[in-house]
């Protein structure tokens, strides 16, 4: 798509054939998966003029899924992935809006804690409530960078406690780690569940597709939605979709 002009970001997928090696052969990559992975992070850093993990200029991705059916819901997905002590300086600098990077930060250390060490979502959930409760404000949008700076202190801390590992700070160890994540949301009980009863047969698996971070929450004029091409129930040629701001 960005080959022929289209306004999306700039990204590249690992094909559905990785995956059904990974489930082939003990969850194991193909020899020249770390390679090609490798060769095209530097592509994308330098399409984008950004890199993982600059303290100045950080590039950050999105790792999702992507299997030839659509699965609402089923698979799992990374944002921010990038993000260390020192790139969310350099976000700050670049967007000259600290509450927003930290906020980003801690959004990302808590979707890796959940999705790719699988910690439980609700004790990441109380830490939230519980500094807003501190802070006397009912919404996100009303916690200052200070308070955001807080959180990602108080996640790192829940990691370490529970994997016994600090927290990635390499943005290529984040990435293997989303791209497993993603790879073994595929079998994952809901996934399976969703093929069974929709009637999903003969894929190989997900791809995964790593994307430069388009933010939909850096304030009031941005915003996150999905559009297809035809409707998904009727398969008609019409624009569908939804938004949310």
């Amino acid at each position: 798509m960005t080959k022929i002009g289209l306004p999306v970001p700039a990204g590249f997928t690992i094909s559905t054939e990785a995956c059904d090696y990974f489930y082939k052969n003990g969850k194991k990559y193909p020899t020249e998966l770390n390679k090609q992975v490798s060769d095209h992070v530097r592509k994308l850093e330098r399409t984008t003029k950004r890199k993982l993990g600059d303290p100045q200029n950080p590039l950050l991705v999105s790792v999702r899924s992507g299997s030839a059916r659509s699965m609402p819901g089923m698979m799992e997905t990374i944002l921010n992935l990038g993000l260390n002590d020192r790139s969310v300086k350099g976000l700050a600098s670049v967007t000259r809006n600290e509450r927003f990077a930290y906020d980003a930060y801690r959004r990302f250390v808590q979707m890796y804690s959940t999705v790719v060490m699988g910690m439980p979502k609700e004790d990441l959930e109380q830490r939230l409530r519980v500094m807003k409760d501190r802070l006397g404000v009912k919404e996100d949008t009303a916690v200052p960078a200070s308070g955001w700076k807080e959180l990602v202190t108080e996640y790192k801390a829940y990691f370490r406690k529970e994997s016994g590992t600090e927290f990635p700070d390499d943005p290529i160890d984040q990435l293997w780690g989303a791209i497993g994540a993603v790879f073994e949301s595929w079998m994952a009980e809901k996934a399976v569940t969703y093929r069974r009863v929709e009637k999903i047969t003969g894929l190989l698996g997900t791809a995964v597709n790593v994307v430069q971070m388009v933010f939909g929450n850096t304030g009031d004029t941005s915003g996150t939605g999905v559009c297809f091409t035809r409707d998904p129930s009727s398969g008609e040629k019409i624009f569908y979709g939804d938004y949310l701001v």
